[in-house]
């Protein structure tokens, strides 16, 4: 009897260290399938890239440590590369600036007292649903046809002739395009929900006292959605350095163009120029040094950019 008492006892006092232990712990139960997905498949494959990027690796034989050779190649023997920072500079820049006006201003639209709101918020955030594969062989087909026949069909025959994606600068405008008819919808979203979250009184009070529109925009909505203007500008600054998938079935990089004498693919943005590297030019090693590379611009940007707004 003493002796099922003790083991009464014991099993009293583990279930109590157990309930304890689940009561300041047993949260973290739910995260550990998620954080053991992230470093298996973003961390624990970054340090192996880190690694490979210092090697001479072909993705069979065996790694030979090279050092930083892989990073003075790209920089000095590849003008690719380079050309790929440029412009996906200018491609970020430009769509920072233009989504996030875009997106803005639609938010401004749907947040009106309207008729069929929601209606318009569904349409204008449905593209974001499209994969950007598809999207970009949907509008490879608008810029290649769907334009030409437009302009036959109302008399402007010129529009016919004109070749949006054969030349390198309307072809980058194009990527720009398409990525922003597909985002701009995403960003009025959070756009929308920051100014639902301003107070109508502070509104209203502001038209009583004969404030206009532009004035209340600016001294009650700019300031009351700042922390929105964060979140948006790190979204399309940091996404449109990543852009890939719309540039990919788009352009594909094209059309070839000159840099410092060498002949290029004119649209080839750096995520693209990484993959291709990897794939068609059979260079693995270079490929994950300009990864490396790729992640330590792109986290500075960041940094700096969430710290300034």
């Amino acid at each position: 009897m003493q002796q099922l008492d003790r083991i009464a006892v014991k099993r009293s006092s583990f279930s109590g260290l157990l309930n304890h232990y689940l009561q300041r712990y047993g949260s973290w139960l739910f995260v550990v399938p998620a954080l053991l997905a992230f470093l298996l498949v973003i961390v624990v494959p970054f340090f192996i890239g880190l690694y490979y990027s210092f090697t001479d690796w072909d993705a069979i034989g065996k790694a030979r440590w090279v050092g930083f050779s892989n990073y003075i190649a790209i920089f000095s023997d590849n003008p690719h590369f380079i050309y790929s920072i440029i412009i996906t500079i200018f491609y970020a820049l430009f769509n920072v600036v233009a989504i996030n006006v875009v997106a803005f201003s639609l938010a401004l639209l749907v947040t009106k007292n309207l008729k069929f709101t929601n209606i318009y918020r569904l349409g204008f955030f449905l593209p974001n649903l499209i994969g950007g594969l598809i999207l970009g062989y949907i509008w490879r087909f608008v810029f290649n046809y769907a334009i030409g026949g437009f302009g036959r069909i109302i008399g402007w025959e010129w529009l016919s002739g004109v070749l949006v994606l054969a030349h390198r600068d309307t072809a980058l405008l194009a990527i720009a395009i398409t990525w922003g008819w597909q985002y701009a919808g995403y960003i009025m979203m959070i756009y929308v929900t920051a100014i639902q979250g301003i107070p109508q009184e502070l509104l209203d009070a502001a038209q009583i006292d004969g404030a206009n529109g532009w004035h209340r925009l600016k001294n009650i909505v700019f300031p009351m959605v700042a922390p929105a203007f964060t979140v948006t500008l790190f979204l399309t600054l940091v996404n449109s350095f990543k852009q890939f998938d719309v540039n990919y079935s788009l352009t594909s990089g094209g059309p070839a163009t000159f840099f410092n004498d060498v002949p290029i693919w004119g649209t080839k943005l750096i995520a693209m120029q990484i993959y291709d590297t990897y794939s068609t030019g059979r260079q693995p090693a270079p490929a994950q040094s300009m990864a490396v590379i790729f992640f330590i611009a792109i986290t500075i940007v960041s940094v700096i950019q969430v710290r300034y707004s």
